[in-house]
């Protein structure tokens, strides 16, 4: 997908003209996709103005009025995050959500967005049934922007020494005919 430098500069002169019915700042460059809304916000104020923001093709972005929502579901009785462990709402909201398969793990909206930074697209799963196509599916089209690539704890090498193999007899008494720093393929 590329843009010419002469559409950029017109839909950042464009964009400039508009004020974004959240925080009513001129700038928003986003419109909500519901035919015949014309509401408008910048990118940073969607959450802010319950709007939800599709991180996958075709991109598109919807207001809080238009935005994709999960059937209402009542929550079981002191129901808590499964991230946080805090209260969620008694239903399905904007901010409270629920696994799409087992309909047990209820979660807040930015817990799962945290999760989803840090899990990235190939460990994202539901934290109860480890559900990934539905839970995945579902979350994408709710707006949690879920980044296509390995999880960031593989990022930093901070499992590295468990890939480190022992190369060195730490028995009282070593048995092994070349001394204590023979290693074998076989320990």
């Amino acid at each position: 997908m590329r843009f010419l430098p002469l559409d950029i500069l017109s839909a950042v002169e464009q964009a400039a003209q508009m004020t974004c019915f959240v925080c009513g700042e001129m700038g928003a460059s986003v419109t909500c996709q519901e035919m015949g809304c014309y509401r408008r916000f910048h990118l940073p104020c969607a959450v802010k103005g319950g709007c939800v923001t599709r991180y996958l093709l075709p991109y598109s972005s919807f207001c809080w009025e238009h935005r994709p929502q999960q059937r209402e579901l009542a929550a079981p009785e002191d129901t808590t995050c499964v991230i946080c462990m805090e209260p969620v709402e008694d239903r399905t909201t904007y901010g409270t959500m629920v696994c799409p398969a087992c309909k047990c793990a209820w979660f807040h909206r930015a817990c799962i967005q945290g999760q989803a930074m840090c899990a990235g697209y190939f460990c994202l799963q539901c934290p109860e049934c480890q559900n990934t196509k539905l839970f995945v599916t579902e979350m994408f089209s709710l707006g949690i922007r879920i980044p296509v690539r390995q999880a960031s704890w593989e990022d930093n090498s901070a499992y590295a020494d468990l890939y480190e193999r022992h190369s060195r007899c730490d028995a009282r008494e070593c048995v092994c005919p070349r001394g204590r720093e023979m290693s074998g393929l076989d320990g």
